[in-house]
């Protein structure tokens, strides 16, 4: 389908990240799947070709455009590479506006030259081990004790963990208040008290460090709280949509990905003397993967221009989320059927894909709370 999202300015970008990734990615990628984590200078190289922050002003190093499809367009060739190690994602779509919008110009002129040259490296720490979707179950505290705060607690499967040189961190500074009674808090490497603890084995992205957070006593100094006391929750309810659009993003460039992959080997691959695309139950299959990746491409599409109008609501976010990750494990394990034998191997990228996939569904909220979500919308 033709695409009316983009414009030049849109295409060139992409070229620049193409150009990129095929330089200083995809030749390190099976490397950095076997260690479990990128090397820690390309994300000063991405810095470099203006990859990270783009819609960070430029007085701090950033591109300065407030245009959600840069990063859509970043996402999109990162997927499309198989460079699931690079959590530039993360760090851009989800990080980036709680360092922009909530920030006093101190912790601006402190943080974001750094985030825009890939010196400082993000990750947000929300996920315990006892809580996931539930927020107000954290555990993790806040204490203020003169003029700092002293933090405690464990965090989980927090992308960027083992490299970030800036966390945020969400804990409860009022108890008493339940979840409005939770402060964020940017927590730097070296701070005494921080530490981190294994590496986490996935099923898939496996070049993706993701790592357990440990604060023991963590003395952060005042000017670390992010946004307002106590408000912690509100900030995280105003970003979510955000974060959960960039999934989509993520979802959507997946499946079609995917899609294109099978399509070929569906013309190419023979049985019983004919290509396996002439057989009419897979082709009907691919004509229904076809039709639903493009009105997920639709929908995405349009999500990308109400966010951008600042009109992207809680719900519509929930359903781009739900709907398009759970068709992007739906595409896999369709593809992989259709590879038969091969789709089972690894060396096969539908393979990687089909394992790659599996999480989407579950991190930035389950599809289970979106639809709770999306249901309390409808007033039920």
């Amino acid at each position: 389908m033709e695409q009316h999202l983009y414009e030049a300015e849109h295409h060139a970008f992409r070229d620049l990240c193409r150009e990129f990734l095929a330089r200083e990615a995809v030749p390190h990628n099976d490397e950095w799947e076997k260690a479990g984590i990128v090397d820690r200078e390309v994300w000063r190289k991405a810095g470099r070709a203006g990859l990270l922050g783009t819609d960070v002003d430029e007085e701090y190093g950033g591109g300065g455009q407030k245009d959600f499809r840069f990063n859509a367009v970043l996402v999109e060739e990162i997927v499309a590479a198989g460079a699931s190690g690079l959590g530039f994602g993360l760090h851009n779509d989800v990080v980036a506006p709680y360092l922009t919008d909530l920030t006093t110009p101190d912790q601006r002129k402190r943080w974001l030259p750094g985030f825009c040259s890939g010196d400082i490296v993000t990750a947000i720490a929300m996920s315990e081990p006892g809580a996931g979707s539930d927020l107000a179950g954290i555990r993790t505290s806040a204490v203020r004790d003169g003029d700092s705060w002293v933090l405690n607690g464990q965090k989980t499967f927090i992308t960027n963990g083992e490299m970030a040189d800036l966390v945020i961190v969400v804990a409860k500074t009022d108890p008493s208040k339940g979840a409005h009674g939770i402060s964020l808090f940017a927590v730097e490497t070296g701070t005494p008290g921080f530490t981190r603890g294994r590496r986490l084995e996935k099923v898939g992205l496996k070049a993706n460090d993701t790592a357990e957070l440990f604060f023991d006593d963590c003395r952060l100094p005042a000017d670390h709280l992010i946004g307002q006391e106590n408000a912690g929750f509100y900030h995280l309810m105003a970003n979510l949509p955000r974060e959960r659009l960039g999934i989509a993003v993520a979802a959507v460039a997946a499946a079609e990905h995917i899609l294109g992959i099978t399509l070929e080997y569906a013309r190419t691959r023979e049985a019983f003397g004919r290509p396996i695309g002439k057989f009419q139950h897979n082709r009907f299959l691919l004509a229904e993967l076809d039709t639903e990746v493009t009105i997920a491409r639709t929908f995405l599409n349009h999500c990308i221009v109400e966010h951008n109008a600042g009109r992207l609501s809680v719900t519509d976010a929930a359903k781009a989320k739900w709907w398009t990750t759970e068709l992007q494990n739906k595409v896999a394990d369709r593809c992989v059927q259709l590879h038969g034998g091969y789709g089972f191997m690894l060396e096969y990228p539908v393979a990687k894909a089909w394992l790659n996939s599996r999480v989407q569904t579950i991190y930035g909220g389950t599809t289970e709370i979106m639809k709770e979500i999306i249901g309390r919308g409808l007033g039920l």
